[in-house]
């Protein structure tokens, strides 16, 4: 635990490599991409009232002309992210990390800054990796001691805690307190029960920024927490085979950077069934497909991804936790686009796809659930009307450190995704500001943080 302690508070941007410093400003701008197109959701509407409302302040909300405390701009900035599933995530977690982390970390910056304390984009870059790794090995940790999957919420909050006990200056003791607090308090949603019902409680990590906030905060005020066990063995001695499962996954924290094992999304839906959409795609790259003369769709894939079976969403989170949805899309546009997914005639409403959804029929691979968590794949075998079938080679998903987006469709993404909020201005300011983050000196962070509000 002295370990996590001392990375969090003396972790230095001179220890970070270029590689690292470039992750986290890529992740800095695919979270704001994905934070602006989320405005366009009712969920994001629902919190902006409400956070504006019963958790009154003077920090901005992201990309928005209203305010509200610390913790209430965490909870609307995860959840606003959270409303649109195109932002990163990391397989062993089975979920997202950057999601709760940015949020409070800019609240915070907001905050401080009004107060006259001086802060550079090099400490926001720092407070960001310290956020990746200690959440990332948190959520791993929960799994290997947990006996259900639950949502990033329940373990992101522990990054979050990570991050504002570092900028709120925590003494050890505090630190320990905020981590303990953090993990008691963040959401032990159950993660399958949104796959199999999906509605706007998400991935939870709404509730996780707003726990890992709140219990720094509340350290800050000497209130104590249960020790945390995901991050100390030693708090696990009745289970020799857990206890040993935490060590671990912490002893190579300052070495083993999981920032760089973080995917991009290429498609604004679950991670699960991005694999079949790229099946698709290798069709569609032999054979461009008429989505008129379709006649079945069989998907192949893990079991997780089979559970993601909506094939009529009534609702934009229905559609993004819908494999047939996707697929349709896929077929339909050669792409998934945040269009497709919206609660309009284009997206959800549109008669075309739902027709063409409800065609799919999933089936899982034995082979591909041994791969999984690690690995995603899927294969697609599309029977046409004139009787020819048409099969893709196994794939994964595109955006793994193995197989990672460009940088210019990183940009193209933002771009994209910001579009329906941000003037064109504001866009390439954002994308400019956030490429050369590590240069900018406190002045210009000031400006960078107003450049985060009302499009």
């Amino acid at each position: 635990m002295e370990q996590i302690n001392q990375f969090i508070h003396t972790l230095r941007f001179e220890d970070l490599s270029q590689p690292l410093i470039k992750q986290a400003s890529d992740c800095l701008i695919d979270l704001l991409g994905v934070a602006a197109a989320g405005h366009d959701t009712k969920l994001a509407k629902i919190m902006e009232a409400f956070v504006s409302e019963q958790m009154a302040g003077s920090v901005p909300l992201l990309f928005s002309n209203k305010s509200a405390s610390v913790s209430g701009a965490s909870l609307f900035g995860a959840s606003l992210i959270d409303s649109i599933d195109a932002h990163d995530g990391q397989v062993l977690t089975k979920g997202h990390v950057g999601v709760a982390i940015l949020p409070p970390l800019l609240a915070l910056i907001s905050d401080s800054i009004e107060k006259g304390q001086t802060l550079d984009g090099k400490e926001l870059i720092t407070c960001l990796v310290i956020g990746y790794e200690v959440a990332t090995r948190a959520g791993i940790a929960l799994h290997a001691t947990a006996l259900d999957y639950h949502t990033s919420g329940a373990w992101n909050s522990i990054g979050v805690a990570a991050v504002s006990a570092r900028l709120l200056k925590l003494d050890q003791h505090q630190t320990r307190e905020a981590l303990g607090i953090a993990e008691f308090h963040g959401p032990r949603s159950q993660m399958m029960r949104c796959i199999d019902y999906p509605t706007m409680v998400k991935d939870g990590s709404g509730w996780g920024a707003l726990a890992g906030i709140t219990s720094s905060l509340l350290a800050k005020a000497n209130f104590t927490g249960a020790p945390a066990i995901t991050l100390d063995a030693d708090t696990l001695s009745n289970s020799p085979e857990q206890a040993h499962a935490v060590t671990e996954i912490w002893q190579d924290l300052g070495r083993r950077w999981y920032i760089e094992e973080q995917y991009f999304k290429a498609y604004p839906v679950c991670r699960w069934a991005q694999p079949a959409v790229d099946a698709i795609r290798a069709i569609q790259a032999e054979t461009p497909l008429d989505h008129t003369q379709v006649e079945s769709i069989e998907i192949v894939s893990f079991h997780q991804a089979k559970r993601l079976h909506v094939t009529n969403p009534s609702t934009t989170e229905q559609a993004q936790y819908s494999l047939p949805f996707s697929v349709a899309s896929a077929i339909i546009d050669n792409e998934v686009s945040p269009e497709s997914i919206s609660e309009t005639d284009l997206g959800l409403f549109n008669p075309e796809r739902i027709a063409l959804s409800e065609k799919v029929q999933i089936s899982e691979s034995d082979d591909y659930n041994a791969m999984f968590p690690a690995e995603r794949w899927a294969h697609a075998i599309i029977t046409l009307k004139n009787g020819e079938r048409l099969r893709s080679p196994g794939s994964i998903a595109k955006g793994n450190p193995e197989n990672p987006l460009t940088e210019q469709e990183i940009k193209e993404k933002f771009f994209r995704l910001s579009s329906t909020r941000l003037s064109s201005d504001q866009q390439s300011l954002i994308f400019s500001m956030c490429d050369n983050m590590a240069a900018l000196d406190s002045q210009e962070l000031r400006q960078f943080i107003d450049l985060l509000k009302a499009g």
